[in-house]
């Protein structure tokens, strides 16, 4: 599946297109100022209005030159004015652990594999205004949620690792999501997303990559982001690169990685 053919079948079961940065242009399309590294995901328009679902348009945009399709998620209505909600599992089996967990048995639904894992795309009512929070799930999710004012990247798109994203069955629909998970969604977190941890006794580069190499789930972009954050600090050689393998080997992706470390390093004031 190209691009193009991403996008028409998005548009033509009834989502919301529009182009996103593709890995393989010389310089990103994005509409940022500047590009934190993370190629392919960058919406090349403004995704909240740029969205079409007409095909000549899907055909103009995409003939222009190398573009990846992305679903504007919060345009896209379904059966009964349900709204599009897209479960984003950070590695596969992520969103079957917290059903099985919870005595629940994930539904089988349109399913896009992603790099990491896969999106789960689903309907819910249109009243219960959900957004980007993982509510009660928080800490027990390995992924995100994206509803309401928020995007995904589609079918027939490239990953900047060189994987493409595809469906795993054209003709299975999205269904309702489970109550379970709506319940999960709306739920306060238990405890405050923000956590103090343990600050590692030397701020060494050893010190730090071990900090950051021991971080679970739910803690490893903050451990990340302070560990860069004294690195950069105290300027220590290299640290951006070995923090970086620390991240990875802790189970954060590498273009995720990648970007928060820079953004530790400009918080710091220092160039990564």
């Amino acid at each position: 599946m190209t691009p193009l053919d991403g996008a028409l079948w998005l548009i033509r079961h009834g989502f919301a297109a529009f182009p996103c940065d593709h890995p393989e242009l010389n310089r990103c399309a994005g509409l940022h100022k500047t590009c934190d590294g993370s190629r392919g995901k960058h919406p090349a328009v403004a995704f909240t209005r740029g969205w079409t679902l007409d095909e000549r348009r899907v055909y103009e945009t995409f003939a222009r030159g190398l573009r990846n399709p992305a679903v504007a998620v919060g345009a896209c209505s379904g059966p009964d004015e349900t709204r599009l909600v897209v479960v984003d599992s950070d590695r596969p089996g992520a969103i079957e652990d917290v059903a099985s967990a919870r005595g629940e048995q994930w539904p089988a639904t349109m399913r896009v594999h992603t790099a990491k894992g896969y999106h789960d795309y689903l309907w819910a009512p249109a009243a219960l205004h959900l957004g980007n929070g993982l509510g009660a799930l928080q800490d027990q999710f390995d992924g995100d949620v994206r509803a309401g004012n928020a995007y995904v990247v589609g079918p027939g798109a490239l990953h900047a690792s060189g994987v493409l994203y595809e469906l795993d069955d054209p003709e299975r629909p999205p269904v309702m999501a489970p109550p379970w998970l709506l319940r999960a969604l709306l739920t306060k977190p238990q405890r405050p997303v923000r956590q103090s941890y343990p600050r590692p006794e030397s701020r060494s580069l050893q010190g730090l990559v071990k900090f950051v190499a021991d971080s679970t789930q739910g803690q490893r972009n903050s451990r990340l982001f302070w560990a860069a954050c004294r690195a950069a600090e105290a300027g220590v050689e290299d640290a951006p690169a070995v923090l970086l393998d620390a991240a990875v080997h802790a189970g954060l992706g590498e273009a995720e990685a990648r970007s928060t470390i820079a953004s530790a390093f400009r918080t710091v004031g220092v160039s990564a």
